[in-house]
């Protein structure tokens, strides 16, 4: 086990900037999770903490060694591909021994590592079938598990519940997390499904373009998004958000949007935005219909989504569109007319100009 640190890492591919200055410290024996959509970067740090890409500028250390110009063999981590990397030809024990084997491991050293590593995946029956003969979640667990045998300083996963259905991601997020749980390894993993960074990590570091938006633990995020950019990205389903006006009510700050307004939260200070354009944040889950007595928020359900336990309610508040998620409800239909209400502790203010968050401590990346 090993800390994992990056100072300034930065990635270019010709004249395109991948990667911009990023800097971070994985504690060992910390889950770290890199989230973000296609194409913001995360994977390609991830490849320059394995060495499997070079990096432009910046260094990075695992341990107390400077790994930034080292071969991938030589840093002493285990990857954990999307696609398992598994060989065709070789049955699961030959899979998961081989990397001992190119290192010169004694067969009883091999056969010792091998069958702890399926013990602890409850692969054992599978050792003598072929790759061909696997389900996608056992293939997943043989790369696992071959990443296991190596005993690495850490872990670094790539995507790797990406190729399997729903439920079976859900059944390979709980094996993952019993795997670090176990083993207490320092891990990064890779992921652009939001649901995978806020069960599996102790921290997560959103992504964007290159560039870290936000790291914190998953909730602290979640309440506390430092952007408009982590709001809408972290949360299911994603925050609304309204644009409309810093207006005053008898001396009192006030949301003006088209079609209804909101009083602003004394118990969550704000700072003021550099105009008087504000964009205004609820998340569903804090939107819910009310007595016509109590809603602040004329609307008109468009859409019902029944989930089970709970129902989607996609409204249309003047202007904006409103998502409200609440327990089931069988009552409400398209084309009603009803009040919403929401509380103000749950209001989120964002300055339009750069999307910074105005309810929110300034974001630290590092």
């Amino acid at each position: 086990m090993a800390e994992i640190r990056l100072s300034s890492v930065t990635k270019r591919f010709g004249r395109t900037l991948a990667v911009d200055a990023v800097s971070l410290t994985v504690a060992d024996g910390e889950f770290m999770v890199f989230v973000g959509p296609s194409g913001c970067g995360k994977s390609t740090t991830l490849r320059m903490v394995a060495g499997l890409e070079t990096v432009s500028e910046g260094n990075i250390h695992i341990g107390e060694r400077d790994v930034t110009r080292l071969q991938p063999k030589d840093r002493n981590v285990a990857m954990v591909f999307q696609n398992y990397a598994l060989y065709a030809h070789k049955n699961v024990f030959d899979n998961l021994g081989f990397g001992l084997k190119v290192r010169g491991a004694p067969k009883a050293e091999i056969e010792k590592q091998v069958r702890h590593a399926a013990s602890i995946l409850g692969i054992e029956e599978l050792l003598e079938r072929k790759p061909r003969q696997l389900s996608g979640g056992q293939m997943q667990r043989v790369a696992l598990g071959r990443a296991l045998v190596r005993d690495p300083d850490a872990f670094l996963l790539d995507e790797p519940l990406s190729n399997l259905d729903a439920k079976m991601r859900v059944h390979m997020r709980e094996e993952i997390a019993k795997l670090h749980a176990a083993t207490g390894t320092s891990t990064i993993y890779v992921t652009h499904d939001q649901i995978e960074a806020m069960t599996l990590g102790d921290r997560i570091a959103v992504m964007k373009d290159g560039r870290i938006q936000q790291i914190g633990r998953p909730l602290d995020i979640y309440d506390h998004p430092a952007n408009m950019f982590v709001a809408n990205f972290i949360g299911s389903p994603e925050m609304n958000l309204v644009e409309g006006e810093l207006g005053n009510e008898a001396g009192a700050p006030r949301f003006v949007g088209e079609g209804f307004s909101l009083s602003l939260p004394e118990v969550r200070p704000f700072r003021r935005p550099q105009g008087r354009r504000i964009v205004l944040g609820l998340r569903p889950e804090h939107v819910a219909p009310t007595d016509a007595s109590e809603g602040t928020i004329p609307a008109e359900v468009v859409l019902v989504e029944q989930m089970g336990a709970q129902t989607l309610l996609v409204c249309r508040a003047g202007g904006a569109s409103l998502n409200a998620l609440t327990s089931r409800n069988d009552r409400l239909h398209a084309g009603d007319r009803i009040m919403l209400g929401t509380t103000p502790e749950h209001i989120h203010l964002f300055d339009p100009g750069g999307g910074r968050s105005l309810t929110s401590d300034p974001a630290n990346p590092g």
